[in-house]
């Protein structure tokens, strides 16, 4: 088996041809208006083919232009079903999916890292990996002690190659600005780029495993593995059996599978930081499978935002007051909790559609989340950064991360279209989005008993 491209050389090479074949498909498309083709319609012809390569070419390549391609693939069901619809299947192989490395590459890294003995730790090894991803790839094993595991193997150089496809993708925002009007790619790779680092480090992501396993530990909600040995980079961990992951689910499950997951979803994401001060960062649905027992499984914790606190309070505050219907009135209790200082103006249309994607599902005590439903709020929002609306808002600085993780789990519980009590979950992990009625009330039921699993901090 051949490796796949990751010298510099062939991997610029790949990726610059996504914006020279861009260009072209631009000039053909100025001479079919020239001849009197409907500018929609040329603009549509674009998009796909556009969307055709690029995803293309993500998926064929590992380190940053996966990682961007999974990314991506999240804000699906914001595109245009004519755009979305011929490309999900290519987007959701994105998502859990990537060409293997050969064995023989897998086993220097294991000598390399658990010593030339390596063999001696397992009982079995399966040189056929299970899953392949943007840094590493995981295979399944039989521990010297009989447990199966998921062996975590790094991609070598994947470093470097992290970084030479950010460098390289930073110049193709015409091409994605073509594709997704609004998203800002360059902000995307910059916040990817922060988090290079600690992706490539497998000793701080087998410490958030930890932390995450213990917190999480005999939950009858979710399952976080145990984390059995981790050196340099390599990690082993306890392999989840007979999962089924959210990619599947997105793909074929029924209504109350993407229900479940949904909710189970949203309470892992809302929880964490109450429960053990981390908020799970990396929340594409190949992260995530639904456990025949109904409980929720969490892997990869390479990418975790640290919130020893736990959600800010004025992060509920703020959430509380998006639900509110009327944007007079949302700008009016922004005003008088702060957050817009005196003297600051802003234009209470684009700071609606900012906050509404999030408050929206947690008006009413259940919500249907749908493509439908995201592409018009997509619609409403011309630009999709939340940059000049934090600058004019006096937030916690950790604001901007955690509205980055809740926007893209959105666009997951979108793809899910799951229905469910999602305030609940807000009312429960998120401190100050209740009022002090209803923070009495949901106190006083949060307990071992109650859905959600734990008494929040």
């Amino acid at each position: 088996m051949s490796d796949l491209p990751r010298r510099a050389v062939t991997r610029t090479a790949k990726l610059a041809s996504l914006p020279i074949g861009f260009a072209g498909r631009t000039a053909l498309g100025m001479g079919k208006r020239t001849l009197g083709k409907p500018a929609e319609m040329v603009a549509l012809e674009i998009q796909q083919r556009t969307a055709e390569q690029l995803f293309k070419v993500l998926g064929e390549l590992k380190g940053g232009a996966m990682k961007v391609g999974q990314m991506l693939s999240i804000f699906e069901a914001a595109l245009p079903p004519e755009i979305a619809g011929p490309y999900r299947a290519t987007l959701t192989k994105l998502q859990d999916a990537a060409p293997p490395l050969p064995a023989r590459t897998v086993h220097n890294v294991l000598a390399e890292n658990l010593g030339a003995d390596w063999r001696d730790q397992f009982a079995e090894f399966d040189d056929r990996p299970a899953a392949a991803a943007s840094i590493g790839q995981v295979h399944k094993a039989v521990w010297k002690d009989g447990r199966a595991v998921a062996v975590k193997v790094q991609y070598p150089g994947a470093g470097k190659a992290l970084m030479g496809d950010f460098n390289q993708m930073a110049r193709l925002s015409r091409l994605f600005a073509a594709l997704m009007p609004g998203l800002e790619i360059k902000e995307m790779l910059a916040e990817l780029k922060e988090r290079v680092a600690e992706e490539l480090d497998y000793t701080i992501e087998a410490d958030s495993q930890r932390s995450f396993h213990q917190a999480y530990k005999d939950d009858p909600d979710f399952f976080v593995p145990e984390v059995i040995a981790q050196s340099g980079h390599v990690l082993v961990t306890e392999w989840i059996d007979d999962g089924t992951p959210l990619s599947k689910i997105i793909s074929s499950g029924t209504q109350e599978q993407r229900d479940r997951a949904g909710l189970l979803y949203c309470r892992f994401l809302f929880s964490g930081p109450a429960r053990c001060g981390l908020l799970h960062a990396d929340p594409h649905p190949g992260n995530y499978l639904l456990l025949p027992d109904g409980r929720l499984g969490v892997i990869d914790f390479g990418a975790v935002d640290r919130l020893p606190g736990g959600f800010h309070r004025r992060i509920g505050v703020l959430m509380r007051i998006g639900t509110l219907l009327d944007v007079d009135k949302i700008e009016q209790e922004l005003r008088a909790e702060n957050f817009l200082r005196e003297g600051v103006e802003v234009d209470p249309e684009s700071l609606h559609a900012f906050i509404a994607p999030i408050a929206e599902p947690l008006i009413e005590d259940t919500f249907k989340f749908s493509r439908e439903w995201l592409r018009q709020e997509a619609a409403r929002v011309t630009d999709l950064r939340p940059t000049n609306v934090v600058r004019q808002l006096n937030l916690p600085p950790s604001y901007v991360l955690i509205h980055r993780v809740v926007t893209a789990g959105t666009g997951v519980l979108c793809q899910l279209e799951a229905e469910g009590p999602f305030r609940g979950e807000a009312l429960t992990w998120v401190p100050g989005f209740a009022d002090d009625g209803e923070e009495a009330e949901e106190a006083a039921l949060a307990d071992p008993g109650h859905a959600a699993g734990s008494t929040p901090a």
